[in-house]
């Protein structure tokens, strides 16, 4: 095996040797393709975000019209009643006046048919406002059930991503304290593994140990199809001085990060179209580049694990 490793090794550093301009900037063409890629999922996040607030927001707001309809209804159904009453009051005396007086009944005849109208008139403003409230009720009935369909589905990505959070955690139990960190946060997974554990300074080269800690961490992955795997490559501030075949910090970043897409494709069960490999060269530090123990942090691949949005997306939509 540690052969074949080094005749795979020496072939490969033979056959990047051998890069063409053009190969090479195809090759940059389509790390640049795929920062905007990533580029575009982070804004597609926030976005999805915010598209939840203002649901909540609007939500909140049809349960405010929905309130005030009801006061409505109710201050309507109060005057109508009280207008009945007073309607009923004055035909009892326009029928006790009726025998004794012909101008008295005029007056209460004119009296009557005003009351009848304002009688008619309260009717269909309360008709009306009692549809309008069926209807704020069935749409408010109907976004409620869209936003707890959202939260039930966002609740279910959530504790899908800690279910595989937990996996990898016992997939690479072995390799605590080498390096290795595993955390969630923002609906996502981030498995961090600093260089110790993947390069030797200065290569892309993945080791035996490194390579080992990939495949357990892709055989977790590959039973689970529907996340989409970011993998970011990360250095320190010290300039790139090895081969000439590489630009800078930038370049060897996007070259470590591709190494471990190259070992995770090896797993049959995975999609490659769910693999994407980013450089990030020394301009993303998780820690200060003032100290030794600093930069270690900061030479680091990321892999950043995030739920497919479809489902959440088109709950947005119909809301």
């Amino acid at each position: 095996m540690k052969k074949y490793i080094s005749l795979l090794l020496f072939l490969t550093f033979l056959f990047t040797s051998c890069v063409s301009p053009k190969v090479y900037k195809d090759l940059e063409g389509k790390y640049n393709n795929l920062k905007k890629e990533n580029r575009t999922l982070s804004d597609e996040n926030e976005t999805l975000l915010s598209a939840k607030n203002k649901a909540e927001y609007s939500l909140k707001q049809l349960q405010k019209d929905y309130d005030k309809a009801v006061a409505q209804r109710d201050k309507l159904q109060s005057d109508y009643n009280a207008t009945k009453s007073n309607y009923e009051n004055l035909k009892a005396s326009y029928d006790a006046l009726e025998e004794n007086s012909s101008t008295s009944i005029a007056e209460n005849a004119k009296k009557n048919r005003e009351l009848l109208a304002q009688l008619e008139a309260k009717e269909q403003a309360l008709s009306s406002e009692i549809v309008r409230l069926e209807k704020l009720k069935k749409e408010l009935e109907n976004r409620s059930r869209r936003v707890e369909e959202l939260e039930s589905l966002i609740a279910a990505k959530d504790a899908a991503m800690t279910t595989l959070k937990n996996a990898i955690s016992r997939a690479l139990t072995d390799f605590e304290g080498k390096g290795l960190t595993i955390e969630q946060r923002d609906g996502k997974v981030y498995v961090s593994m600093e260089n110790k554990l993947l390069f030797s300074s200065g290569s892309w080269a993945v080791g035996s140990q490194g390579r080992q800690a990939v495949q357990q961490l892709g055989s977790v992955l590959g039973d689970n199809p529907d996340i989409a795997v970011l993998i970011e490559g990360h250095t320190d501030n010290v300039p790139y001085k090895g081969s000439t075949q590489l630009s800078g910090n930038w370049d060897l970043s996007t070259k470590r990060a591709t190494a471990i897409v190259n070992i995770l494709r090896e797993n049959s069960s995975i999609n490659p179209e769910n693999l994407t490999a980013a450089g990030r060269g020394e301009f993303a530090p998780i820690a200060t580049n003032d100290t030794v123990e600093g930069k270690a942090k900061n030479r680091r691949i990321e892999v950043i694990l995030t739920p497919k949005l479809d489902e959440i997306s088109k709950l947005l939509n119909e809301i």
